[in-house]
């Protein structure tokens, strides 16, 4: 009987000292997690409209539409609470590929994304209208993104 008192006591007390230090560790998880999402579901739609204009999709004016749309709504998102200070890869090697630059030269990412909201209005714009006008813009909403990151994320 002691011996099973004693292997759930130090059971518990393992349990409590690694869920202390999980969530000590993981207190950006969410954040960084949103973040990654968000790039994702840019990835996604700017892929579509990127293979159209490349010729390796056919053009589709709804789908083309619908993509710039979806980028722009995902632009235009409050999502400064998936930014929070300290959510960098100097202070979470291997966690995020986000540069502490993004926090500590602020309001330059700002900015940038500012042009993103811009190139992506326009595209959201233009993208249902013909194949012409999705590759008049594309460069613009790829620019953006480009920017971002080529200032403030980490290369693999």
């Amino acid at each position: 009987m002691k011996y099973i008192l004693k292997l759930t006591c130090s059971l518990a007390i393992m349990a409590v000292i690694g869920l202390g230090s999980a969530f000590a560790d993981g207190k950006f998880d969410n954040a960084i997690k949103a973040r990654k999402a968000l790039m994702s579901l840019y990835a996604w739609n700017l892929g579509q409209l990127g293979a159209m204009a490349k010729g390796d999709a056919e053009y589709n004016p709804e789908a083309a539409k619908t993509a710039a749309d979806n980028i722009l709504s995902l632009a235009t998102l409050n999502l400064g609470s998936a930014w929070p200070q300290g959510s960098d890869s100097t202070a979470l090697p291997g966690a995020t590929r986000a540069k502490a630059e993004a926090w500590t030269t602020y309001p330059e990412s700002a900015n940038i994304h500012k042009s993103l909201v811009t190139a992506a209005t326009t595209m959201a714009d233009v993208a249902g209208s013909g194949l012409d006008q999705v590759r008049a813009n594309i460069g613009a909403v790829g620019g953006a993104c480009s920017a971002c990151h080529k200032k403030f994320r980490e290369t693999e």
